[in-house]
């Protein structure tokens, strides 16, 4: 347990996204016991302890997919005969030798949103120090002069840099004319999920046309929002900073599929005797027929395979 929990502050502290899956139900036989705890890397590397040979491979992969789209799930593992009729549990049917079962909550663990304010506005000072407030990993970047102070933990950068705005991070540009065109043409070189303007109609209008010449086609410009936030009329700068983050909190809730990459290398096989899913590369069993690798997940499904072939290639 200890290793899991160390392993998964230094994660959190990095920004590296994991997937902690814990046993929160057992029955008979099984390896797996309730309060048993791994953490799942993007990578599919695991730190603790789950379950057997079958189990673990398999909720790897549902980790994955749990990191993929941001949505916790719990998992049945067991004989066909089990009775999993929850509404909303994923249900893998397990043919191994052994004869228990368990369930598995997988909760993803997605680094804090990011918020890249751009400017030195009272609009841009309000909002970073609002968002810093509800816990947003806040970045000032401002590149027109002296940077005012901020609350310890908001990052202020005196350079126009958004070269790690990823594809869960918010851009909100507020820069107040002095230099939103430029500060607009490095956020649309990142993959940000949102990029906001805080301008008037008429203002972002003539700064559209300049991107225009610069040679952003309209799918780019169309991913700026302007102006940024709810419009609730005209508003003084703190009303605006809350226009906009109210509008950003409910943004942030909408799931952003493949919005974390995950490492694609793992490469699978499909055990024939038993269904489960086996990592190639971490396989201890495996036969090779008529010139093919076969994997399996245990070593009573190879003999039984190695014994007739045909009966669970077919």
């Amino acid at each position: 347990m200890d290793e899991v929990v160390i392993e998964a502050a230094r994660l959190h502290r990095s920004g590296e996204p994991f997937v902690m899956a814990t046993v929160v139900w057992s029955h008979g036989p099984t390896s797996g016991k309730p309060g048993s705890k791994a953490l799942i890397r993007s990578d599919g590397k695991v730190v603790g302890w789950l379950g057997g040979a079958c189990a673990e491979p398999t909720v790897v992969r549902a980790a994955r997919q749990a990191l993929s789209d941001g949505r916790p799930s719990l998992m049945y593992l067991g004989p066909d005969d089990g009775d999993p009729a929850r509404e909303g549990i994923q249900f893998v049917p397990m043919a191994c030798e052994s004869e228990g079962s368990m369930e598995v909550y997988l909760e993803p663990v997605l680094p804090a949103q990011g918020l890249y304010v751009v400017g030195h506005s009272p609009a841009a000072r309000t909002l970073a120090g609002l968002a810093h407030t509800l816990g947003w990993m806040v970045t000032v970047v401002d590149d027109g002069g002296s940077a005012p102070s901020y609350p310890e933990g908001i990052v202020v950068r005196q350079k126009l840099d958004l070269h790690d705005a990823g594809p869960q991070s918010f851009v909100v540009v507020a820069t107040q004319g002095h230099y939103d065109e430029a500060a607009l043409e490095s956020a649309l070189t990142t993959p940000a999920r949102y990029i906001g303007l805080v301008s008037s109609r008429k203002r972002a209008r003539s700064v559209f046309e300049y991107l225009k010449t610069q040679g952003f086609d309209l799918a780019s410009i169309d991913r700026i929002h302007a102006p940024a936030g709810l419009d609730l009329g005209h508003l003084d700068h703190r009303d605006m900073a809350v226009a906009i983050l109210a509008d950003l909190v409910q943004r942030k809730s909408e799931p952003v599929t493949g919005a974390l990459t995950v490492d694609a290398s793992l490469t699978e096989a499909i055990d024939p005797v038993c269904g489960m899913t086996v990592d190639v590369a971490r396989a201890r069993w495996k036969s090779v027929h008529e010139g093919a690798d076969v994997y399996f997940c245990a070593a009573g499904c190879q003999t039984a395979f190695d014994a007739n072939p045909g009966k669970y290639l077919t």
